[in-house]
């Protein structure tokens, strides 16, 4: 039994130490001469291969035809020059693989994952819906209108449209306020001739990348892919230069959104964050872990554990490639709305006047450290990481040196992260309840607008 103990605490000795020196895999990256980036590395665990194709075509890209973006992801599976829309699910279902499009603020995003056995049928669909879409009228439609059914639907649930509110209130004239999903109205007039032509300007072979990770050779898999993508001709990308938001704030303010039936007030506070190669990101990451980035968080202990006020509490820096921001969120009764946003500035203010001592930051490293291997455990998480690192351009030392960044930060260090990162004066707020209730009572915060939750400005 002692030989049987000791073996399994050599086990567990073993799987921390690879836990805490993780590194990105080897991969070989390179060019196809259209410029499209290939990352290609081997992980001969099981009998799979993950694909995660990215293009400089998201939503930033939109202008005022909010969702065009979105919708163009969309339906570049609904049927190409080989296969119709019916003929894709069919092939894919049958032999269990996954094939999914979308797009997010600064990238769409085509993913595959299918077996080794399955990989020369896949690989043809998968070249079928980047290379040979057809926009199907009929299937578009379809799909329109079920896109309108959502925006509608969204407006009953204050969590899943209150993003789009506070996007828009801080990022103000700079593409990242857009609603990525469109709204109604400009739903309503995107077509299928809009979607191909925003198909044809932002699907270029020299702004995108591939990476396949999976159980193959590369040589072989090289050979694939340049076959497979290598002819593909598409116009040249467009060179715009990006500016970082102004996210400056001489007062706080806030957003009042009205939802006159609603029995609860959902809520954003914030303000600036940091874009996605901020080079004190990790530290921020394990000092936010103690304010709201777990279940023992100090948010989520007031706001929910101490006090009943809501399910959850939480906070996060959201990064993108020029800028982001630094929300506190959580949601309560309306009688509680005062209470709850008390309470949570209380605790963002606590943050800042006491800091952290040694115990606390040796427990939100531990926890930051033993969450972060699994992100990158299967072969999918390791695609998409590659092409993240395409579209934002940073490279695998942010992986690489993750853990001794977590490791070497200091209490002084962390104190200073949070006195330099974290907003604690003319923050924005953004409310979504029944404004009758609260509206007299969350003037004191800021500077007081109000809209209305059925009307469609964000």
């Amino acid at each position: 039994m002692k030989h049987i103990f000791l073996a399994f605490l050599a086990l567990l000795t073993l799987s921390a130490q690879a836990q805490n020196n993780f590194k990105v895999p080897k991969y070989e990256k390179f060019k196809l001469k259209n410029g499209l980036t290939v990352y290609l590395m081997e992980q001969h665990e099981v009998p799979l291969i993950n694909v995660s194709v990215v293009f400089d075509a998201g939503s930033i890209h939109d202008g005022e035809k909010y969702g065009l973006a979105s919708l163009t992801a969309d339906a570049l599976t609904f049927g190409t020059q080989k296969y119709t829309k019916e003929q894709i699910e069919e092939m894919t279902d049958y032999v269990g693989a996954n094939l999914y499009s979308s797009a997010g603020k600064e990238s769409a995003n085509v993913g595959m994952s299918f077996a080794v056995k399955d990989q020369e049928k896949m690989l043809d669909v998968l070249q079928q819906v980047l290379m040979y879409p057809v926009f199907n009228e009929t299937e578009f439609a379809k799909h329109k209108q079920r896109t309108l059914l959502e925006l509608t639907q969204q407006k009953e649930s204050p969590r899943a449209v209150i993003g789009n509110y506070f996007n828009q209130m801080v990022f103000d004239k700079h593409p990242y306020a857009t609603p990525s999903g469109g709204t109604r109205t400009t739903v309503e007039k995107i077509g299928v001739a809009e979607v191909k032509d925003f198909y044809r300007s932002n699907y270029t072979t020299d702004r995108a990348a591939i990476a396949v990770v999976g159980d193959f050779n590369t040589a072989d898999m090289k050979k694939k892919i340049t076959a497979l993508l290598g002819g593909w001709k598409t116009a040249e990308g467009k060179m715009i230069k990006r500016s970082a938001p102004e996210l400056s704030f001489d007062k706080s303010q806030v957003l009042l959104v009205n939802k006159a039936d609603a029995r609860e007030t959902t809520f954003l506070i914030g303000g600036k964050g940091v874009d996605y190669n901020n080079p004190d990101y990790v530290p921020l990451l394990v000092v936010n872990t103690v304010l709201g980035g777990r279940f023992t968080s100090w948010l989520n202990d007031a706001l929910r554990v101490n006090s009943g006020l809501t399910y959850g509490a939480g906070s996060r820096f959201n990064r993108l490639k020029h800028g982001g921001t630094f929300y506190i969120s959580t949601f309560t009764k309306n009688s509680t709305t005062v209470p709850a946003i008390d309470m949570a500035l209380g605790v963002l203010d606590s943050l800042h006047r006491t800091g952290l001592n040694e115990e606390i930051l040796a427990s939100a490293k531990a926890y930051v450290k033993g969450d972060f291997p699994p992100e990158y455990e299967s072969a999918g998480a390791l695609a998409r990481l590659l092409t993240d690192m395409f579209i934002y351009g940073f490279d695998e030392n942010y992986i690489n040196t993750f853990q001794t960044k977590v490791d070497g930060l200091s209490v002084a260090q962390a104190n200073e992260i949070i006195r330099k990162y974290f907003p604690k004066e003319n923050l924005q707020f953004v409310l979504v309840g029944k404004a009758d209730e609260i509206r007299d009572q969350v003037k004191k915060y800021g500077t007081l607008t109000e809209k209305e939750i059925k009307n469609e400005g964000f």
